[in-house]
């Protein structure tokens, strides 16, 4: 009798489980798709603000940092330490 309690107890925590899973994947799903409609409007808006003000300079973007000046090393300028 103990295992059948037991067994149909797991059986209402998986349901339960499920239905949470569910309900949050649910949430995601809106939460992603608000970010990508306000993303596209912003976007959309920038783009009309800066035709009304041409004069207004770009928002600045990274950048990438110059290149490191290496220098090539041939190998036969490398010398052993002699001990």
């Amino acid at each position: 009798m103990g295992l059948w309690i037991l067994a149909v107890l797991a059986l209402v925590t998986a349901l339960v489980g499920c239905a949470w899973a569910r309900r949050v994947g649910r949430k995601l799903e809106a939460l992603t798709q608000s970010y990508w409609e306000l993303r596209y409007d912003y976007t959309r808006l920038r783009s009309q603000v800066a035709r009304l003000d041409p004069e207004q300079p770009e928002p600045a973007v990274s950048e990438p940092p110059p290149p490191a000046s290496v220098s090539f090393v041939p190998l036969s300028s490398i010398r052993k330490k002699e001990s």
